[in-house]
């Protein structure tokens, strides 16, 4: 009822929105709103994010509804396709009906309508619908972003399709304009302003980019076999005891591999010290127990990442150890677990210095095909690869990990990086959530771009304007209008 309702107010609600446009001065853009939806992997998320452009020319944005379901997979020790697709498909329509009770209310006086109503008590439509378009799991997708184009026909209101990635990597933007948290209690963080360093840790993906604008991000490393999350999470199976491990159904078992390795939190790891050199980074380190983690192209400058071998070592350890009857003693397990994190976070430190060191380097000089398609999404780049970076946005479930911190910016200070500022948010916006979705889908439909109803879900969708697809402007279905219309 609640639906046919608001869709009898349509048009209502699109005088309204010209209203609020138009009692503004020509500089001032008008408010957005739109209802946000995430389907990619094993969490179904549902947000209303709204975006607030003030006479002052600053910019606040307000998380009115956020609320997320993750599949329960324990029972398969991982992500399982059918399991999440069998949640979305339980959860996404009740999360949807549920976030329309937070709708807010319309604030343009007109006085009463023809029912006697105010306009001013009617719930808000959402001016667009952003749904995760990929890449991803195309079936869980295609649950949320045919959702998505449902919505927008209902309401007769534009959809964007959103690249999850750019997303995360947006995610600090959202943060700063939160003034800092979804409540706006935090404290202000600062907005990364392009060009910065963007990393994207999850389990899914492993990536390094040089972000240069909203549509332009030079991927500079990315992982040659598994993200880190999944690493750190098939990494804990054999370490953490079972106690731990049932105490969850989720299977992201990182974040209890932190807890387990720091009981202490901080001060378990304050006297960290980074390698001072590339050579103290290639150098093997053994443990008092006799067993030792390799750390991935220790003696190469090649902007690789691998987490794949840091899994396979420690499963070979523990049943090496469990063959020859070796009881493992928590000590080990606990100096176990913060090798494994050790190496991963050192390796990805170490690729990041390369890749700032590089910045300052040669200049880039593209090819022909990449001129062609820079040329097209207009985004072609200078001859110099020198800029005036001075941030790096850490995002992801991992980058919630406090010793992941402790090491990059150990790192940053003792390689003469000490001006890079890291900028990561909180840690219920590092995870997949519809609020960064949302994000992206205000940032990419001020910009101008809507997506069309025939757009598909994409599983793989890289966000390099100059590879091989055209990055996030590259798959058919996008619309570009004037962002003022």
């Amino acid at each position: 009822m609640l639906l046919l309702r608001q869709a009898r107010i349509v048009t209502r609600h699109r005088q309204c929105a010209r209203l609020r446009y138009t009692v503004s001065s020509s500089t001032w853009r008008r408010n957005l709103l739109t209802l946000a939806i995430e389907s990619s992997c094993d969490d179904t998320s549902v947000a209303l994010v709204e975006k607030l452009n003030n006479p002052d020319q600053s910019v606040t944005a307000k998380v009115h509804f956020l609320q997320n379901i993750t599949a329960n997979t324990q029972k398969y020790r991982g992500i399982h396709p059918i399991e999440t697709l069998l949640s979305h498909q339980e959860h996404l329509a009740k999360l949807i009906q549920s976030s329309l009770e937070s709708l807010p209310l319309d604030q343009v006086q007109q006085g009463p309508s023809e029912d006697g109503e105010s306009p001013a008590g009617r719930r808000r439509l959402p001016d667009f619908i952003s749904a995760t378009r990929g890449p991803g799991m195309r079936s869980n997708l295609s649950v949320g972003l045919d959702t998505a184009k449902g919505l927008a026909v209902a309401w007769q209101i534009p959809l964007v399709g959103v690249h999850h990635m750019q997303a995360h990597l947006l995610t600090p933007r959202l943060v700063s304009a939160l003034k800092g948290g979804l409540d706006d209690t935090g404290p202000t963080t600062v907005q990364p302003e392009f060009p910065f360093i963007s990393m994207l840790i999850s389990g899914g993906h492993s990536l390094m980019a040089h972000s240069k604008s909203l549509l332009d991000h030079e991927i500079l490393a990315t992982t040659v076999d598994i993200g880190m999350g999944t690493a750190l999470d098939k990494a804990a199976r054999p370490i953490l005891p079972q106690s731990i491990l049932e105490s969850t159904t989720s299977t992201m078992y990182g974040k209890l591999l932190e807890q387990f390795a720091f009981p202490n939190g901080p001060s378990d790891y304050a006297d960290y010290q980074p390698p001072k050199t590339r050579g103290e980074e290639t150098e093997q380190r053994e443990s008092k127990w006799g067993w030792s983690i390799t750390s991935p192209f220790a003696n190469t400058r090649e902007l690789k990442l691998s987490f794949a071998n840091v899994e396979s070592t420690v499963t070979r350890i523990m049943t090496a150890k469990k063959d020859a009857g070796v009881e493992v003693s928590n000590d080990e397990k606990i100096d176990l677990a913060r090798e494994v994190m050790r190496v991963c976070f050192e390796h990805l430190a170490s690729r990041m210095i390369i890749a700032l060191e590089g910045l300052k380097g040669q200049p880039h000089i593209p090819s022909s095909q990449q001129k062609r398609l820079a040329t097209r999404h207009r985004l072609y780049r200078s001859s110099s690869r020198h800029d005036k970076t001075r941030t790096l946005v850490l995002s992801g479930g991992v980058a919630a990990n406090g010793f992941l911190m402790k090491v990059l910016r150990s790192f940053l200070d003792v390689r003469g990086f000490e001006h890079i500022q890291i900028i990561t948010p909180p840690p219920v916006l590092c995870t997949d959530n519809a609020a960064m979705i949302g994000w992206a889908g205000l940032e990419m439909y001020e910009a101008g771009w809507r997506t069309d109803l025939s757009a598909k879900a994409i599983r793989n969708w890289t966000l390099d304007p100059q590879q091989p697809d055209g990055g996030i402007l590259g798959p058919d279905g996008w619309i570009n209008q004037d962002p003022a219309t």
